[in-house]
């Protein structure tokens, strides 16, 4: 899979700057037109005769916009997706998740007072009254059951006790969250059919977040399918618990990848092959066949090693930006830890840096866990690539990217010390969380601009 048997093929559209700008200014001009509405149907002057209901109002306009931009985030629409890497659409997308479960608890109480004071009656007769009497409202209870549920498990000390597949699984509930409260905010939203204009812009969104999910996280996906037809080629141990599959199809030069990226993948062998798995190409895709790499970590990647020849592959992508499009010189210097040398090696391959301006570091406990070492070192033979392995333990004393016996130096000191110029080298990072951000901190502090550091957590 080198450099050499690379033949013509199809290229991810270069990142344009503007998109990111064009999608950030769209989502907040949302918001505000959705103010606007509210303002317009005499939100503010219903503020000093029925406070509770105009703010429940409000809260409960500005929760429904969110929820469909959190589906808008995460739909996998390729220019938002190659604009802010999945690491940063996952962060927003909970963060945009945990606002809009926010202002509609907010939403549910202000109403319900609202409502209360108006009937002079209880409040827990009154929201029994409102989720019994009034149309669509079991159909909206149901749905923020739904809701709250999925923003239960995406915090973080409970994604930490699911696996991915089961989150994930979990995770598409909030698609039948949203669906189940769409009658509510058609038959009792006073605010959604006030106006022409309002009625518009929420259908105009309802069906904008429900095309690109059905666009871009079905038909694309079973599109590329389609086309390409993917199946395990052969499956090759690495290392201790690694192993590689490679995999061919058809028109493979047509399928718009670029190393560095992912995919979701499931494997047609044997019960619970639904569930996907990301993993990065370890190769760059040469237009013939791809390659990705696993370490025993889990029932998914534990899974591959145990693939045939001729296994049909479904996937989902490519994603992320860890790829030559961000890169804004010819320098690089690339930082593995473990298993998060596949996309960088891959990375090596495709980057057009000359003989001497490239320099990886790549991190592991003893010489036999460095994967693909022989690759690695004949690819730096050919190329120029100046090689450090960072091997052994790490401090107990610090956070560090560095081997204990580093310890008395700074970690920035030590990486100015062996590239000197690491200022005019693009950085690109992959590894565990706290090793990665102990790299862009030391990349940061020897004076490498923020628009030079490029990590993805493949965050989800």
């Amino acid at each position: 899979m080198s450099a050499t048997l690379t033949a013509r093929r199809v290229a991810p559209p270069a990142v344009r700057a503007w998109w990111r700008d064009a999608a950030g200014l769209t989502a907040w001009l949302s918001l505000l037109f959705v103010v606007a509405l509210w303002v317009s149907g005499h939100g503010l002057q219903d503020l000093t005769t029925d406070f509770f209901t105009s703010t429940g109002r409000l809260t409960g306009l500005l929760s429904a916009d969110l929820l469909l931009l959190q589906l808008l985030l995460m739909a996998r629409i390729p220019w938002v997706e190659r604009s802010y890497g999945q690491d940063e659409l996952a962060r927003r997308h909970r963060i945009t998740g945990f606002t809009s479960i926010s202002l509609l608890a907010a939403h549910l109480v202000l109403i319900t007072l609202g409502y209360a004071a108006a009937d002079r009656s209880g409040v827990l007769a009154e929201a029994w009254n409102l989720v019994t009497t009034y149309p669509g409202m079991l159909l909206a209870a149901a749905g923020t059951a739904a809701l709250v549920m999925v923003a239960v498990t995406s915090v973080r000390a409970a994604r930490r006790r699911l696996r991915y597949e089961s989150w994930h699984l979990l995770h598409l509930y909030a698609y039948l969250g949203t669906g189940l409260a769409l009658p509510h905010q058609l038959w009792t939203g006073a605010d959604f059919t006030a106006s022409p204009v309002a009625t518009v812009f929420w259908w105009t969104a309802y069906a904008a977040a429900a095309g690109a999910v059905l666009v871009f996280r079905v038909g694309r996906p079973v599109w590329l399918n389609f086309r390409h037809r993917l199946v395990v080629e052969q499956v090759v141990p690495e290392g201790r618990g690694v192993v590689s599959v490679y995999l061919r199809g058809r028109d493979l030069d047509r399928l718009p990848v670029a190393a560095g990226q992912f995919f979701v993948w499931r494997f047609r062998s044997g019960p619970g092959w639904t569930r996907g798995k990301p993993f990065s190409l370890s190769a760059a895709p040469d237009g013939h066949r791809l390659r990705i790499t696993a370490k025993d970590l889990g029932p998914g990647s534990r899974r591959l090693a145990t693939l045939r020849p001729g296994t049909p592959a479904l996937f989902e992508g490519p994603y992320g930006r860890l790829t030559g499009t961000v890169l804004k010189g010819h320098k690089v210097a690339l930082f593995a830890s473990g298993i998060g040398i596949t996309p960088l090696r891959a990375l090596l391959d495709e980057l057009p840096y000359h003989p001497g301006e490239a320099v990886l570091f790549q991190r592991a406990g003893r010489p036999a866990d460095l994967l693909f070492r022989r690759e690695i070192e004949d690819l730096a033979a050919r190329r120029g690539i100046r090689l450090h392995y960072l091997l052994g333990r790490r401090s107990r004393d610090r956070t560090s990217w560095l081997p204990a016996g580093y310890a008395p130096v700074p970690d920035e000191q030590v990486l100015r010390h062996l590239v000197p110029d690491i200022a005019d080298h693009d950085v690109y990072v992959c590894g565990p969380d706290a090793w990665t951000a102990a790299v862009l901190d030391s990349a940061r502090r020897a004076g490498v601009p923020a628009d030079r550091i490029h990590a993805e957590r493949f965050a989800w």
